[in-house]
């Protein structure tokens, strides 16, 4: 890639996008100038890119004239109002947000799995950036699907904290000294129930069949990106008091056999994967010992269904922040440029 690039990242004071900062200097993404957008709030802040200190413009009246990129992570609502903007101004929008990634018109992408998506995107547009527990669950399932067709998939997954933002990250942190402390009962701030020492089967909206936002998303989400429309996919979202790093239970039901032996085979070959999978104390992969702060997708656990039933088990963990949202918006940009956009 000779060519360098003009990128603007809008929520550039959260946590998702300092992260994108931080993923576009670690992984030497070509930037001619980065532009770090937020609300008026943030004005007089700043963030560090290549040793410098750039300060915050504010996102309401930028122009985006001259931007390669946009890379968007400040809620859904900031991206309804300005990723058009940044779209009539020339850019390529990669959004992190769920406002987009539901249209048809919209490819929702990750790299390992479905690159052939951007194949239709010009050099102006929007990408979409799947949720943080589909994306390692799809980057896991791509191989055995290809290799045996999925007809079902139970997921059941352990989110942490840090998928909920920043404030969230602090209220564990608060809640815990607390619990530690011996200070009594937890009061949660903003939600119904504490985040420390906890397991909450809950994270974003109940809908009207009795299954949360976040728990259709990866129904939806997974059928998209695997094309596959038919696709038996059931989730149950579970927020669990970890800092970083979302964990998957998942299991499987396929038209064709696959052994365990052969799912390992083909996982460790698989992009994006590595696979950590003995049947010994510490043989499987963590949150807090392998996924947080990595881009890669671990899996273990696997093994076949104890009904014969061309069934496997798989336990799937990343780190939500990066390959869940970061990482996975900057590989888009890469892969795009790789093709002198």
């Amino acid at each position: 890639m000779s060519r360098q690039y003009r990128v603007a990242v809008v929520g550039a004071t959260g946590l998702v996008g300092e992260t994108m900062v931080s993923v576009l200097e670690e992984r030497e993404f070509p930037v001619s100038e980065l532009v770090p957008l937020a609300s008026e709030r943030s004005l007089g802040r700043s963030v560090s890119f290549r040793g410098r200190s750039i300060p915050v413009r504010e996102l309401q009246d930028f122009d985006f004239a001259g931007c390669d990129f946009a890379l968007f992570s400040a809620g859904a609502a900031v991206s309804r109002e300005h990723a058009p903007r940044a779209v009539a101004a020339g850019a390529i929008v990669i959004d992190n947000t769920s406002e987009f990634r539901y249209r048809e018109d919209v490819p929702l992408v990750v790299p390992e799995v479905n690159p052939e998506a951007l194949a239709a995107v010009g050099t102006s547009g929007i990408i979409a950036n799947p949720n943080c527990s589909t994306i390692q669950l799809v980057v896991a399932l791509k191989p055995l699907h290809d290799a045996a067709v999925l007809e079902r998939v139970d997921v059941a997954t352990y989110q942490s904290v840090s998928g909920a933002g920043r404030t969230a990250l602090e209220e564990l942190a608060r809640q815990s000294i607390e619990v530690l402390s011996g200070r009594g009962p937890i009061e949660p701030v903003n939600e119904a129930k504490p985040f420390a020492f906890n397991c909450i089967p809950h994270i974003d909206a109940f809908q009207d069949n009795g299954y949360t936002r976040e728990e259709m998303k990866i129904v939806w989400e997974t059928r998209k990106i695997l094309q596959s429309p038919g696709l038996r996919v059931n989730a149950t979202a579970v927020r669990v008091p970890v800092f970083y790093g979302h964990s998957e239970v998942v299991h499987l039901s396929m038209q064709r056999p696959l052994a365990a032996s052969q799912a390992r085979e083909l996982l460790r070959n698989a992009p994006g994967v590595t696979v950590l999978d003995e049947p010994r104390t510490g043989g499987y992969p963590t949150a807090a010992t392998e996924a947080a702060n990595r881009d890669t997708v671990y899996v273990g656990r696997i093994r076949e269904d104890l009904a014969p039933d061309r069934g496997l088990n798989l336990w799937i963990v990343a780190d939500n922040v990066r390959k869940g949202a970061a990482t996975n918006s900057v590989q888009i940009a890469e892969a795009l440029a790789s093709r002198s956009i």
